[in-house]
């Protein structure tokens, strides 16, 4: 559990700075797309397995994502 809370919340510092900034250029797109990728794999395998902590970090964390992966093809050449 206390995995799962860490690598969940480790994402929020992350889209406070992009909300207050509005900036992402320094970002990888691809990093951000495959790591995406993961976090929805892990999702359906704890949708899957009936995991409820895997669902709700990985929904949370996914949800991170987006917001990220939107604000970087949004700002996509900006400078």
């Amino acid at each position: 559990m206390l995995a799962a809370t860490c690598t969940t919340i480790a994402l929020f510092p992350q889209v406070i700075k992009i909300h207050k900034t509005g900036h992402t250029r320094d970002l990888s797109l691809p990093m951000w797309i495959i790591f995406s990728t993961g976090i929805l794999l892990w999702l359906i395998y704890g949708i899957i397995i009936r995991n409820l902590p895997i669902i709700c970090a990985n929904a949370i964390t996914l949800l991170s994502c987006a917001y990220i992966l939107i604000m970087m093809v949004k700002n996509r050449g900006k400078p």
